[in-house]
């Protein structure tokens, strides 16, 4: 593989980096497909698990012959059977995601690119599911359904790269409809700002009530969580269009600051109840540290 194949989401030292990772799962995948996850099926792969009694018909190939030498019977090695773990990407591409500079959306497709790339490393089953809807872009969408194997990192990569954020989205509904349609629960990687009007309570619910493993990555732009205009001003909201102008003084600058952090401290209690993993990164802040350090220290991979 070329290192260098990600085009702008990824750099080379930092593939290089991901590719000593590999995703924890709490639970034992039970996806009916081999991978690399160890489950609790028994069947032929190289991770020895147990002996039982050798009944005609079985592999001769199996026979533990050194305990046949100990005991003068006949047992058959069992071995834990590998398989795969489904990861689940849900990514914000509403249109508040492309507010600020770096725009939010930008870091936050970098944020699935490298977590789809731990995932394929480690052979696991990853789905990025974007929303809203934008029907100029199926193709790319369905080429990042159901992708396995590093092989198909290239073509993964490709796909994300023409992904566009815009429009309104429904956070909750999008959650609880991947939820649903998910064969089996796994890992579900949520990545957005998480300032739709509606909340995000029952979309996260729908994830954790599913049996899903969920990390919750909120990424805001500088402006938004340190702003430093002020004075006679025009607010627009990018989703509605809807507009109010005010005068933001210093003193109206200080209490926005801490309503954002009152924000965040909710969203990171609510997700902290429910055992979601929460992680916060601006959208200028270091890839490496979000990746390196907190996902790490979240457990999302080792």
């Amino acid at each position: 593989m070329t290192l260098g194949m990600s085009g702008s989401l990824l750099s080379p030292e930092l593939l290089r980096r991901l590719e000593q990772l590999q995703l924890l799962a709490q639970r034992r995948a039970k996806s009916h497909l081999r991978g690399e996850r160890r489950s609790r099926a028994r069947g032929l792969s190289v991770e020895f698990a147990d002996h039982r009694t050798y009944v005609p018909g079985d592999d001769l190939r199996y026979l533990d012959w050194n305990l046949y030498g100990r005991l003068d019977r006949l047992f058959l090695k069992l071995y834990e059977e590998e398989r795969e773990l489904p990861v689940r990407i849900f990514l914000d591409a509403s249109e508040s995601m492309t507010f600020g500079e770096p725009v939010k959306f930008d870091f936050a497709r970098r944020v699935a690119a490298a977590v789809g790339y731990v995932a394929l490393c480690g052979f696991d089953r990853v789905s990025v599911l974007p929303f809203p809807e934008h029907a100029n872009e199926l193709a790319a969408r369905r080429g990042l359904r159901a992708v396995r194997g590093r092989r198909s990192a290239l073509a993964f990569f490709q796909h994300l790269e023409q992904l566009t954020a815009g429009g309104p989205a429904d956070f909750n509904a999008a959650l609880r409809r991947g939820a649903l349609e998910a064969r089996q629960p796994g890992v579900a990687v949520v990545v957005s700002d998480f300032l739709d009007p509606a909340g995000y309570e029952v979309g996260l619910g729908a994830l954790v009530g599913r049996g899903f493993q969920v990390h919750a990555v909120q990424v805001l732009a500088p402006e938004e969580l340190a702003p430093t205009t002020y004075g006679d001003l025009r607010l627009v909201d990018s989703e509605t269009g809807a507009h109010q102008d005010v005068t933001f003084g210093r003193y109206r600058l200080a209490a926005y600051q801490q309503t954002v952090r009152n924000f965040v401290a909710r969203l990171r209690e609510f997700c902290a109840a429910r055992r979601v993993r929460f992680y916060q990164a601006g959208s200028g802040d270091s890839l490496d540290d979000l990746l390196l350090k907190q996902l790490r220290a979240g457990a999302l991979w080792s």
